[in-house]
């Protein structure tokens, strides 16, 4: 942690610290936290816990760290408000890169709340940019803030066949190729939330061999 907060206060960044699950929270609850870089094994309050309460009163960016490269953990981490995750041990440089996607992407994202409608509607589909959320069939469903962020982007550009690459280029602002995982686990995730029947889904297609695109 310490070599952490030491390399990323010499790029410039402020660092606050917590060493267990419940400082944590208490740390997230300050609004001027802009992201967190959330290890999954705290004392305490592990990091899938820490990060599903975090999600009950905050939108904040969340990045995980996990020891292992274990799809389980990747998972359980989306499924609970994670927007990315690192497998340790892994490089500073890889960290900050992740960090400054992040940190533009959610820029970006305020400003063109601004400048779009209140809400799209594709198909029986409707997108709330004030809430953040999505009204499926007359009926409100809560996706993460990642999720949200991919639906909002594939509607938005109805038709449209994007790459994992493109996907996480886009969504996540990687420039670079990422864990093309992370696409496919938040695809999966929408599809159930938002299809009738996930496994036929009639909304969020597959192009075989090429990528996803939204369908109305």
């Amino acid at each position: 942690v310490k070599g952490i907060k030491f390399n990323l206060e010499n790029e410039g960044y402020t660092v606050e610290t917590a060493y267990d699950g419940e400082e944590a929270l208490e740390k997230a609850a300050d609004p001027d936290i802009d992201l967190i870089v959330l290890d999954l094994m705290l004392p305490k309050l592990d990091g899938i816990e820490v990060c599903q309460r975090i999600r009950g009163f905050s939108n904040v960016p969340i990045i995980m760290l996990t020891a292992k490269g274990d799809d389980m953990d990747v998972l359980m981490g989306f499924e609970n408000g994670a927007d990315d995750y690192i497998t340790k041990p892994f490089n500073i440089i890889e960290l900050k890169a992740r960090m400054k996607a992040i940190l533009r992407r959610t820029q970006i994202a305020r400003k063109s709340d601004h400048e779009r409608p209140s809400q799209l509607t594709v198909g029986d589909i409707t997108i709330d940019y004030n809430h953040r959320n999505v009204l499926v069939r007359g009926g409100t469903v809560e996706l993460t803030s990642k999720e949200f962020d991919l639906l909002e982007f594939l509607a938005r550009n109805e038709g449209q066949i994007y790459s994992r690459d493109n996907l996480l280029s886009e969504v996540w602002g990687y420039e670079y190729p990422g864990d093309v995982r992370t696409v496919d686990v938040h695809i999966r995730r929408i599809r159930e939330k938002i299809e009738e029947n996930p496994a036929e889904p009639v909304h969020v297609m597959t192009k075989w061999g090429v990528g996803y695109y939204y369908k109305a």
